[in-house]
């Protein structure tokens, strides 16, 4: 496929018609702080729940799950509407109405003074999260030129993990700074919280400046959930789309369980050590850290295997990647504890493996006519994925241990890993050759 070389480019990445050069830089900034944006509340969180509400320890994992679930409800709820308004009005309004909610969201948090404040302000946060996550699939989907649409995926792939590691790892250590500066613990938190707040509405700035505006050229195709549901569910007579199903539910929960329960396991355990919240916080987010850049590194390693292996040999790899890893945290006493580091390397490397074989798997097996309805299909049993490991997983980490959510999506990946032997023995499908 030869490229419009009337177009502009960046770097390797050729671009739409009427897209800029500065229109993508723009993405590649909104990509690197937008998965960021959507993840770091989990990461903070549960400064909040101790410092500033006070919330029992056995009860914190239920709440914090809790608030997970009301967050991914009202995204699946809302996704849909803010994609047909983009198709509407344009994506940059819509993608800056986002980024605004979230900050509106970070601003209120530290100010709660009750678990239904909390509640009430997650939601709001909610709907910034479903705005920017569907805009960032949507401008990804019209910014580059056909030939160039990997190496755009990839860079921003890559920025969405720089940008978590970088805001993770700075933004989590900051109530200690501020208590070490000789704030209150609750000042410590609010001043964290709306320093984030703050560095959303400057990007929401940089985004209405840079994104192209106007409504889109490309339109998605909007297909009505009731089709969609009947035709994706009947392709699960591939056994390695129902394979692929499986995986969704499993990949989306395990990136979820890292994010929501680790920085809430550190604070539990520093602060049963007589450590302070803030002091517990900076180190457990160490471990966070930890994963994610065993993530980015592990990354080409991964892809180079999806396209070398047949994808369902790549999706039995990358389950036992996932399951060791998940698995692993029953070794763990603590997340406080930097001799860990090995585990919580494994459990990155493994919920970025699941990730990608699964998506993978279904990018080969949907046939072109039907690829809408079953990436769709995909995506709901992704999102069902995230509903139980947030609402089961936040009630096993308060009533049987902290590392109760990360087992038992370890044994969830052993069980996908079984179906995948079995799927690649019985019905393996082509190995396509890939250059």
């Amino acid at each position: 496929m030869q490229p419009d070389t009337s177009c502009q480019k960046l770097g390797p990445i050729w671009l739409a018609p009427s897209i800029s050069r500065f229109n993508c830089v723009a993405f590649l900034y909104a990509s690197f702080v937008s998965i960021a944006f959507i993840s770091l509340i989990n990461v903070l969180q549960a400064y909040i729940l101790t410092e500033h509400l006070a919330i029992p320890q056995g009860e914190q994992g239920t709440l914090t799950g809790d608030l997970a679930l009301f967050q991914e409800i009202i995204t699946l709820l809302l996704v849909a509407p803010a994609g047909i308004l983009s198709d509407r009005i344009g994506r940059r309004p819509v993608f800056v109405f986002g980024v605004i909610m979230l900050a509106f969201g970070f601003a209120l948090y530290p100010v709660a003074t009750s678990s239904f404040d909390l509640t009430i302000y997650r939601c709001i946060y909610a709907v910034g999260t479903a705005c920017v996550g569907g805009m960032i699939g949507t401008v990804i989907a019209d910014y580059p030129q056909e030939m160039s649409r990997g190496k755009l995926i990839a860079a921003s792939g890559m920025l969405n993990g720089l940008g978590l590691v970088a805001f993770a790892g700075v933004l989590g250590r900051l109530p200690k700074v501020f208590k070490d500066g000789g704030a209150t613990a609750i000042e410590a938190g609010q001043y964290t919280f709306w320093i984030v707040a703050a560095i959303c509405v400057l990007s929401a700035v940089i985004l209405q400046i840079g994104l192209k505006g106007g409504p889109a050229a490309r339109l998605e195709v909007r297909i009505p959930l009731s089709h969609l549901i009947k035709a994706g569910f009947s392709q699960a007579r591939n056994p390695r789309i129902a394979l692929a199903y499986g995986s969704a539910f499993a990949a989306r929960a395990d990136l979820v369980v890292v994010g929501t329960f680790v920085a809430l396991w550190a604070v539990k355990a520093g602060t049963a050590q007589g450590m302070t919240a803030a002091d517990a916080l900076a180190q457990g987010t160490l471990m966070f850290v930890i994963a994610q850049v065993a993530a980015i590194i592990w990354a080409p390693f991964m892809g180079i295997i999806i396209d070398r292996v047949n994808r369902v040999t790549a999706q039995a790899i990358a389950m036992t990647l996932a399951g060791s890893g998940y698995l692993s945290m029953a070794l763990v006493s603590s997340p406080l504890d930097l001799s860990a580091w090995p585990a919580f390397a494994l459990l990155g490397a493994g919920q970025l493996s699941a990730l990608f074989s699964s998506q993978g798997l279904i990018g080969q097996e949907a046939p072109e006519k039907e690829r809408g309805s079953v990436v769709g299909v995909f995506g709901i049993f992704g999102a069902i994925g995230i509903l139980f490991a947030t609402g089961v997983g936040g009630r096993l980490f308060d009533s049987i241990a902290p590392a109760a959510p990360f087992v038992i999506m370890g044994i969830a990946n052993v069980i996908l890993l079984i179906w995948a032997v079995i799927v690649r023995i019985k019905a393996p499908g082509l190995m396509i050759k890939r250059s």
